[in-house]
């Protein structure tokens, strides 16, 4: 039994199986076909925060499988200090076959996972949010071919989507380089853990978006003010004047590249109107795919 907690937590090579499987379903729902390989299989659900891509994307994703889904409330407990979660986690994976969780400190949904008797799938933490990161890949890889040597410019806060898309380059190859303003960037025990884990990774982080998105297929960005982080939000919005994503920094890559983003996004502040709904924006085939992944996903861990 594996879990996904984290991109590290599968090879290149199973990075590719997922990948090859997820284009194989995605291609035959585009022809009407929904193969029910896993009937029966119940996905649990546990969220603390709101979600819309996370949450349709997997319910869907399991009920074109042939499966079903459950929601869980806050009236199950989860978060509440209504039980430790080791009872939780062995209660509830005794029940069901699969469990997503979109949590807070990773470290819960790390304490899930040594409990539970079922796969554990991380839905997004504030460490990481892993199921983003190769959904977004995948679309890089539908758009462009094979990923190695290709170079992803992430312009904005170093969070959890900017981690994990940090480890999936380094799994598949690709180039990483982040522009943000000191004080936002990766912190040293992070950057430690990818020299150890990540050692062929070429990766670059600066404070200057122009220099960064030069030679890049993919400028990417993630808002400046998370959820959880509201009290931060002026001095955050002040601290990022200059990394906006526009038409002027687009100029400075590629003219073929494209600009992704996780979504929700705030038009005006990490991103101008034209770019994200422009040409060469792919946000909402970028978002589709956390579907087809997640699909994928589900049936590479359950076999």
């Amino acid at each position: 039994m594996r879990h996904f907690l984290s991109v590290l937590d599968l090879s290149a090579a199973e990075i590719a199986e997922v990948f090859d499987l997820a284009i194989e379903l995605k291609t035959k729902l585009a022809q009407g076909i929904r193969e029910p390989i896993l009937p029966g299989r119940v996905l649990a659900l546990i969220f603390d925060k709101p979600s819309l891509r996370t949450r349709v994307s997997f319910e869907t994703a399991i009920a074109h499988l042939g499966g079903n889904s459950i929601f869980l409330g806050q009236d199950t407990g989860w978060g509440k200090g209504r039980e430790p979660i080791c009872d939780f986690a062995q209660v509830l994976s005794s029940y069901v076959d699969v469990i997503a969780c979109r949590t807070t400190a990773h470290v819960r949904i790390e304490e899930l996972a040594k409990y539970s008797t079922c796969p554990v799938i991380n839905g997004l933490t504030d460490f990481s949010h892993p199921c983003q990161a190769l959904a977004d890949l995948l679309t890089l890889q539908e758009t462009f071919g094979p990923l190695a040597g290709k170079k992803l410019a992430f312009v904005g806060d170093a969070n959890n989507v900017a981690r994990s898309l940090a480890e999936a380059c380094g799994r598949m190859g690709m180039e990483f380089a982040i522009a943000a303003p000191p004080g936002y960037q990766f912190d040293g025990a992070f950057l430690l853990e990818m020299k150890r884990d990540l050692p062929t990774l070429k990766f670059t982080q600066s404070d200057k978006p122009a220099e960064i998105v030069s030679g890049a297929c993919c400028v990417y960005t993630d808002v400046w003010t998370s959820m959880g982080q509201e009290a931060e939000k002026e001095s955050r919005l002040k601290s990022f004047t200059g990394f906006q994503v526009n038409s002027a920094l687009m100029k400075q890559a590629p003219a073929d590249a494209k600009f992704l983003h996780c979504l929700p996004a705030h038009r005006g502040e990490e991103v101008s109107a034209e770019v994200i709904d422009g040409p060469q924006s792919l946000v909402i085939p970028q978002a589709e795919n956390r579907m087809h992944l997640q699909k994928a996903l589900m049936a590479w861990l359950l076999k």
